[in-house]
């Protein structure tokens, strides 16, 4: 069921984007419609500190990919905010920035991080993760292709493993698709399709730019 958008409430879905991919917008548009948000803020990631080690796309071409997949929703946002800051990226660096620009804007910040449950099973070794969960609130989307990874996310592992902060998280009913950029670029790599996989605008740009088709493909730098 659609909830009335409430003012000020905002999402951020962060990643790397590398590329986006409809399983991204897919669940972006759940977490909206489910808890009302005014807004979608996509944030691509600078330097991931999960991936420190690992060849990531420049950020420009994830940044425009990302521009070209959210044109035609005007409650998607993107935000430079990660690709801009020097360093390694950390979740609760950018939800602190996020809520003082909010501060300064004179809104009281209502700020919801969507991630997947995979995502959610790695918060606790996260860097800062209780300064997150008060900065934010979670709202978590079912991964499809995952075989049991322990646990069943439900109340009573939040319980086990977020003590305390159970009210901090809603579970999405959906969507379930088994969907991954790393998919997406291996299939590249190897000439096949990745329509319906990505925007025609993002496979297009793929294509113009010759992305993901060797190992010398440009990459973020050390």
């Amino acid at each position: 069921m659609s909830v009335v958008p409430m003012p000020r409430r905002l999402g951020v879905l962060g990643g790397t984007f590398d590329p986006v991919h409809i399983g991204h917008l897919a669940i972006a548009e759940e977490a909206r419609e489910a808890l009302g948000f005014e807004r979608v803020l996509f944030v691509p990631a600078g330097q991931p500190w999960q991936k420190a080690g690992r060849a990531v796309g420049a950020a420009a071409d994830r940044i425009a990919m990302v521009e070209l997949a959210i044109a035609d929703n005007p409650a998607f946002e993107s935000s430079r905010l990660e690709v801009e800051r020097p360093g390694p990226t950390y979740s609760a660096d950018t939800f602190a920035a996020l809520a003082a620009a909010e501060r300064a804007s004179g809104r009281e910040p209502d700020l919801w991080f969507i991630l997947s449950t995979e995502a959610l099973r790695g918060l606790p070794t996260w860097h800062e993760p209780d300064r997150i969960l008060g900065l934010c609130r979670l709202a978590v989307a079912p991964r499809a292709g995952l075989g049991p990874a322990g646990d069943p996310i439900d109340g009573r592992w939040l319980s086990r493993h977020l003590p305390g902060r159970e009210d901090r998280i809603h579970l999405l009913d959906g969507p379930r698709l088994d969907i991954s950029s790393s998919d997406i670029r291996a299939r590249v790599a190897a000439g096949r399709s990745i329509r319906y996989l990505v925007p025609d605008a993002v496979a297009a740009y793929i294509g113009d730019h010759a992305l993901y088709t060797s190992p010398a493909r440009r990459i973020e730098p050390p």
